[in-house]
């Protein structure tokens, strides 16, 4: 599969919405042999189309991931019951909460319906599963069609979609969790076994991800059955990321010792470094994606502003260690090298 996309180095580069996935890491990714993901998760449509059009023009091998319509509504009383309890948070940092749930599809039929007309190399897909029309018709426009699963079930679902390819996302990854049932957190599993046990029910080429820091965790990953891996908190600190300031330096702050996986910020389960956020809302988050996403909104942007690190969405896999400043190619072709 990757050498059909014109990949020689299997260190793929993943997409990572909310900023750090900019134009310039995939574009570092596809002249380094590799190949990036665009972040097609809470972009507008011209956005995206304006992010292809930049990557486009390199003449690289590139992906576009969006996230997929499987939304959890959030009720009446648990919405205002979360919304109470951080108004004391907004208040501190000047900033208004929505009153209201927000339930959005992420511009799912738009974004879908540019990438029919405008086709890329390869589609990846996270959070629910597209239906076989949609699977059927990126496939048609000559697209590579890849979901992103946590378990041998999943991709079983996805091969049955159509799928041609898979993500194997283990619990040890940083940021939201791809389960296709987010009201349960995905099992930990060493990444190395859950590809094992997907290799057990699926012949699909697959891609690894989740908690990788060196290349150790490359090699087991590729032993195990996978054709390559997908990183992304080994991504965060290089030039051409567009994580925010402080969130690159928290990852090798020695104050943020551990990495959880919580609902506070979204709704929806996510591997962050655990801060004073975390601490003092992950008992009473629902789960209810995307409402909390909409509600913390202004929380985290006001916070990252202001570089204070006890109210941003630290985002980071349990790799975070190893996450270095250098180019991204650097980065790519150190985890590459015991293959």
């Amino acid at each position: 599969m990757l050498t059909e996309l014109g990949i020689t180095a299997p260190v793929l580069a993943a997409p990572m919405a909310g900023g750090p996935s900019t134009p310039e890491l995939v574009v570092a990714a596809g002249k380094a042999g590799s190949m990036g993901f665009l972040a097609g998760g809470y972009k507008t449509p011209q956005a995206l189309a304006e992010q292809i059009a930049a990557v486009r023009a390199e003449g690289v091998p590139f992906g576009v991931n969006l996230f997929a319509p499987n939304s959890v509504p959030v009720s009446t009383a648990d919405y205002r019951a979360y919304r109470e309890q951080l108004l004391g948070e907004a208040e501190q940092l000047g900033v208004q909460l929505p009153d209201e749930p927000v339930e959005d599809d992420d511009h799912w039929r738009a974004k879908v319906e540019l990438l029919l007309a405008d086709p890329v190399p390869v589609v990846s897909f996270t959070f629910g599963l597209p239906d076989r029309e949609v699977i059927g018709q990126l496939r048609e426009a000559g697209t590579l069609v890849v979901q992103t699963v946590t378990s041998p079930n999943e991709a079983g679902l996805a091969a049955e979609a159509g799928a041609q390819a898979l993500v194997v996302q283990s619990a040890a990854a940083g940021g939201h969790s791809a389960t296709l049932t987010p009201a349960q957190n995905p099992p930990e599993l060493p990444l190395p076994q859950l590809i094992g046990e997907v290799r057990a029910v699926t012949d699909l080429p697959l891609l690894a991800a989740g908690g990788i820091g060196g290349p150790a965790d490359v090699a087991a990953a590729v032993r195990a059955g996978a054709e390559g891996v997908v990183v992304g908190t080994a991504l965060l600190r290089t030039r051409e990321s567009g994580a925010s300031a402080p969130h690159r330096a928290a990852l090798v702050d020695p104050a943020f010792g551990s990495t959880v996986v919580t609902r506070a910020f979204t709704g929806r389960p996510a591997r962050a470094l655990r801060n004073r956020f975390i601490d003092s809302y992950e008992p009473s988050a629902p789960t209810a994606y995307p409402a909390l996403h909409h509600l913390t909104s202004p929380l985290r942007k006001a916070a990252t502003a202001s570089g204070d690190t006890d109210r941003i969405h630290l985002w980071a896999g349990t790799g975070h260690r190893e996450a270095r400043v250098e180019p991204a190619a650097e980065t790519l072709a150190r985890l590459a090298q015991d293959l």
